[in-house]
């Protein structure tokens, strides 16, 4: 039904993107109940480990597997060391801050990704996409459950975590749109992740419940998921479309939060929230009207009596 409103590109990308998100909450569910009692190498050198087998596994070509060569190693490798980096401060943000905050953060991703996308992408970036990060950066405003009123180290964290995973995602908004191996940017930034982590994993290892264990394994198949639908989705749709979209996600964490974790968002949360996602869905519909631009519509043939 969606196809016959929007380009299949772009409603592929959509639906791509709003998977993602409930993929990628549940999985950050996950981080914040370890972030409570272990150290982030516990959690991302086994689930590293994991994610990068099943991105082998699943990458087959007529029955046999497919090569991780990519023919961008320069900006695979910029990918690698910001998803590494980011995927640890994003552990420790998730514990220090509450769930609504850290989304705060996550809220700014757009911001981020249309300053980087003109220089790196060369993607125009037109007034209404800048009206439209402008209301964004309101609702953002709003997402302080108590007000701003000082800058912890919490939100630092966050802050940094923000910009090297924009950084990492426009890095794959540059790869698929030269290389279709998808499941290379999967694998190479967790196989680093995993080598990275494990070097550390004998300093902090604590003992883990069978439970923990399972999910730790649960996080390992939830962030493969959600990786493999985001890349996807990036090589369909603009990084600073795909990012306000990623808003969304703030409706998981909220249902997580309220039922895991006990976090009840205030009502200028709701509002901040609402506003995002209305400036989300206008850059989506300034999307499809460019893309409809760019398309000709072609006379329909009637056929013969």
């Amino acid at each position: 039904m969606i196809a016959r409103y929007f380009p299949g590109p772009v409603a592929a990308g959509v639906l791509l993107t709003a998977l993602y998100t409930l993929l990628i909450s549940s999985a950050d569910g996950i981080t914040k109940m370890f972030a409570a009692s272990y150290a982030a190498p516990q959690l991302f050198a086994l689930s590293g480990g994991v994610v990068a087998v099943l991105s082998l596994v699943a990458n087959r070509q007529g029955g046999t597997l497919r090569g991780m060569r990519t023919t961008c190693p320069v900006a695979m490798a910029i990918r690698v060391l910001a998803t590494v980096a980011g995927t640890v401060a994003f552990f420790y943000a998730f514990r220090l801050l509450p769930f609504a905050e850290v989304f705060l953060f996550i809220a700014m991703i757009p911001l981020f990704a249309a300053l980087m996308s003109g220089p790196v992408l060369g993607e125009a970036v037109r007034p209404q996409v800048w009206v439209a990060l402008a209301l964004g950066a309101v609702g953002v405003m709003c997402l302080f459950p108590e007000g701003v009123t000082s800058v912890g180290p919490g939100h630092l964290v966050a802050l940094a975590a923000v910009v090297l995973g924009t950084v990492s995602m426009v890095a794959s908004r540059y790869i698929g749109q030269r290389d279709d191996n998808l499941l290379a940017q999967v694998f190479y930034p967790n196989l680093a992740l995993m080598v990275t982590m494990g070097a550390v994993l004998p300093f902090v290892f604590e003992p883990m419940a069978l439970a923990d264990l399972g999910w730790a394994l649960a996080y390992a198949v939830l962030l493969f998921g959600a990786r493999w639908v985001l890349v996807a989705a990036l090589k369909m749709l603009p990084a600073f479309v795909v990012t306000p979209l990623m808003n969304l996600q703030f409706l998981w964490m909220v249902g997580i939060g309220i039922a895991i974790f006990g976090e009840v968002p205030g009502g200028m949360v709701f509002l901040g929230a609402a506003i995002i996602i209305c400036a989300g869905a206008w850059l989506v519909y300034d999307q499809v009207m460019a893309v409809r631009r760019e398309i000709p519509v072609k006379p329909r043939v009637m056929p013969a009596e």
